[in-house]
């Protein structure tokens, strides 16, 4: 059983550790890879079922702590799919929630994201002055109470 610590890890060295033969951690025939969740694996249903689907076809075991799956087993295999799916379904359930909370609050009027830094009426201010080669950058965002950084491009 090959135990790897893939708490803070990104997919990307772990994938790369199951393919790459000159990685340390190399996942060969036999072994079982043990991650702590599912998503430590894969982003999505099809993601995570191509995954294991790799790991069978090269006769590599698979458990995840969290979910307690083990796929050495029929059963568990069985297990695994339908927690997949419903993962992929919360999610989805999830972003539809939120897209239409997102819709009714643009009905009602309210607009997300972070408020403008500079009414128009600033922004032109901060035109002029900026213009006037006299006022430096420095002194028409202390006028303004910005930042340099919402000076630039004027």
């Amino acid at each position: 059983m090959l135990l790897c610590a893939l708490r803070r890890v990104e997919r990307s060295p772990l994938l790369g550790c199951l393919k790459k033969r000159s990685c340390p951690l190399f996942v060969q025939l036999g072994y079982t890879l043990v991650v702590w969740k599912l998503d430590r694996l894969g982003r999505s249903l099809k993601d995570l079922i191509t995954r294991i689907t790799e790991l069978n076809d090269r006769k590599i075991g698979f458990k995840s702590l969290t979910e307690n799956i083990d796929t050495t087993t029929s059963g568990e295999k069985l297990i695994f799919h339908i927690f997949g799916a419903l993962a992929e379904f919360e999610r989805d359930i999830i972003k539809e929630r939120t897209n239409t909370g997102l819709e009714a609050a643009r009905t009602r009027g309210k607009l997300g994201g972070r408020p403008k830094a500079l009414s128009p009426e600033k922004i032109k201010l901060a035109r002029k002055l900026y213009a006037d080669t006299s006022t430096s950058v420095a002194e028409i965002c202390k006028m303004l109470g910005i930042s340099r950084i919402h000076c630039s491009g004027m």
